[in-house]
């Protein structure tokens, strides 16, 4: 009986890392989600994770990637999968890309830099916004990896002008301009709670910073969070408290165009990426106007609520643009799976920001590793799976996608 109990148990070795312990207990990016939620105040964790008015569109993008199912080739040797894809002349191990993200240091101080740098030792490009909280050249400091730069075109062109040409200076391949965002959505969950950037303290702040003192203390002792990219102007540079709403509505330029493109290329001598595309008909517009790249975003929900799932505006998309342009999803991407569906339907890559961000909340650097992780894990396994030994096998063969 000793020997039989010897054989069965074994004790786990014990990890002092009070955030890796947690980790390992997650198992997928819900998990994350739900360790980011009781590790920071609410209305940090609802700025992140709320969308607009009653989040439908959030939801259905993730839901929509259940009407696409995968059909498995089996007797295929997939001893050796190759993961690799090429975007904007930029070769990636995988094909995903992060998301801008706005004010990312009140998850934790260290915030976009944190988060590139975790990108940057797995190839992964990272995506810095104009409403980051970390400078175009801190970030470019702390990155050897790919880096893009997000652009709002402000009323100020001046203003617009002296980022992009930054970004070029500091080593950023390409230019990422958000298109949906004339005006700003609205977001419910921010409404409720009064939420400004940076967040105020009032009564329910120092009740949130007591059950949260790991974050509160991360808060209070590092430099004011300020929008990185216009420090110093103290008009538009976020030193005081805001709400998001009423400052991009009195601040981004609702009068931005097609016609306006060939500035923005023209000042910054990068590629262009039009983020927030959701239709085919500007899909076809996009290549006339000779554009690089498209995300098909509807900003995570965020903006306009009933707008498409981008993976359910995939095929019209592709089929209205064939090869003509470089053609990226961003929105509802939660797994590894989904990255391998959207690829399969003619996606050259997927972009996500959350779930990092869920990440980056739950446990830091850490956190984000575990993401990328997870989804490189789940990349591979979902094409050994499907019979898949590459992207390309993937495009090609019609067998291994069928949409519901």
């Amino acid at each position: 009986m000793i020997k039989t109990l010897r054989s069965v148990i074994s004790l786990r070795k014990f990890d002092p890392n009070t955030r890796r312990r947690r980790l390992a207990k997650c198992g997928d990016i819900d998990d994350v989600r739900l360790l980011a939620k009781r590790q920071l105040p609410g209305g940090v964790f609802d700025y992140f994770d709320g969308a607009a008015e009653t989040e439908w569109s959030m939801a259905n993008n993730s839901a929509a990637f259940a009407n696409v199912r995968l059909q498995p080739r089996v007797l295929v040797d997939v001893s050796n999968v190759n993961t690799a894809c090429s975007v904007l002349g930029q070769s990636l191990p995988y094909p995903y890309a992060f998301s801008p993200t706005g004010f990312t240091r009140i998850a934790t101080s260290a915030g976009e830099l944190a988060v590139a740098k975790v990108a940057a030792r797995h190839g992964v490009p990272y995506t810095l916004s104009t409403l980051g909280t970390r400078s175009i050249e801190e970030v470019a400091k702390v990155s050897s990896g790919p880096l893009w730069y997000q652009l709002y075109v402000w009323k100020d062109r001046g203003l617009s002008r002296e980022l992009v040409q930054r970004a070029k200076a500091a080593g950023y391949k390409a230019i990422m301009v958000t298109v949906d965002t004339a005006v700003f959505g609205r977001r419910d969950r921010d409404v409720r709670r009064g939420f400004t950037l940076p967040p105020k303290i009032g009564l329910e702040t120092f009740i949130d910073g007591i059950r949260h003192p790991r974050w509160t203390l991360d808060f209070i002792t590092h430099e004011p969070i300020t929008f990185s990219a216009v420090a110093g102007r103290g008009d538009v540079d976020g030193s005081t408290a805001i709400t998001l709403s009423d400052y991009v509505n009195s601040q981004f330029d609702a009068s931005l165009s097609w016609r306006d493109l060939d500035w923005v290329r023209s000042e910054s001598g990068l590629p262009i990426m039009l983020k927030g595309i959701q239709t085919a008909t500007d899909a076809r517009t996009a290549v006339s106007e000779g554009v690089e790249a498209i995300a098909l975003s509807n900003h995570g929900g965020r903006q306009f609520d009933g707008s498409p799932a981008p993976i359910e505006l995939l095929p019209e998309v592709m089929d209205a643009v064939g090869n003509g342009i470089e053609v990226l999803i961003d929105g509802g991407v939660r797994r590894g799976s989904d990255v391998v569906k959207a690829v399969a339907l003619g996606a050259r890559a997927v972009m996500f920001g959350r779930p990092y961000l869920y990440g980056l909340g739950a446990a830091g650097e850490l956190g984000v590793e575990w993401v990328i992780d997870y989804f490189n894990a789940g990349i591979r396994r979902t094409m050994a799976l499907v019979g898949a030994t590459d992207l390309a096998a993937l495009r090609s063969n019609g067998a291994l996608v069928e949409r519901g």
